[in-house]
């Protein structure tokens, strides 16, 4: 009698291999984050980390309204004299202009008739398109989003951990000076550059895209 083969098992994955699969690939990947996490975590309950990335923007002085011109950077100080929505009226004693204040003005209730503000931002086609105001009692309110790698990434939390790249504020203006501007402001940072106005030899507003790496381009003319 002769024998028969015994025949070899095939093996077919089960619908529990893939999911542990997907629960390796996702834990490495929970490894990657919680190792940057972990240092926010801690951060949040007192220990100091140096934040590399965070960059200051040039003190303005305020303008008198009327002498308000297109630019990448300026402030003016007044009395607020009306609200409309996300705009309001800033008042001197030398003119009116017209504030514009994004989304988180849209509720109208963002400044107070009567009060005294210090607008800061950028003056373009008779608006002043507001970036930060400062209360008279210094308090600062910020209206547009924070500069820097997009909020949840990788790249975000580098930066709140003092791991982002080193920015050589002092450095880069020199690098612009020497391109011939003039009149240099730190206006705002990006996620590898930062937002600077200038002036150009022809003496005209510029708004300037200085990456980390030096390089310069002109973002727009006033």
């Amino acid at each position: 009698m002769t024998e028969q083969p015994i025949p070899t098992p095939v093996t077919t994955p089960t619908e529990a291999e893939p999911a542990r699969a997907a629960r390796r690939s996702g834990a490495r990947r929970g490894l990657v984050v919680g190792a940057l996490a972990v240092p926010l975590a801690l951060g949040a309950v007192g220990l100091s980390f140096a934040q590399k990335g965070d960059v200051a923007t040039t003190p303005l002085e305020p303008v008198a309204i009327s002498a308000l011109a297109p630019s990448g950077a300026v402030a003016a100080k007044g009395e607020v004299a009306e609200i409309f929505g996300n705009k309001f009226i800033l008042q001197d004693t030398s003119g009116r202009a017209l504030i514009e204040t994004g989304r988180q003005g849209e509720g109208g209730d963002l400044v107070r008739k009567g009060e005294t503000v210090t607008v800061r931002g950028r003056f373009e086609n008779g608006f002043l398109h507001a970036a930060a105001l400062v209360r008279a009692d210094g308090t600062t309110t910020s209206l547009k989003p924070a500069g820097g790698p997009p909020p949840g990434g990788v790249d975000w939390m580098k930066d709140k951990v003092g791991l982002g790249p080193e920015i050589d504020v002092p450095g880069l203006k020199a690098k612009v000076e020497a391109a011939g501007y003039t009149d240099v402001r730190i206006a705002g940072r990006g996620p590898r550059h930062l937002d600077v106005a200038a002036k150009g030899t022809d003496g005209r507003e510029r708004l300037l895209h200085v990456g980390f790496d030096g390089s310069i381009r002109e973002k727009r003319v006033f």
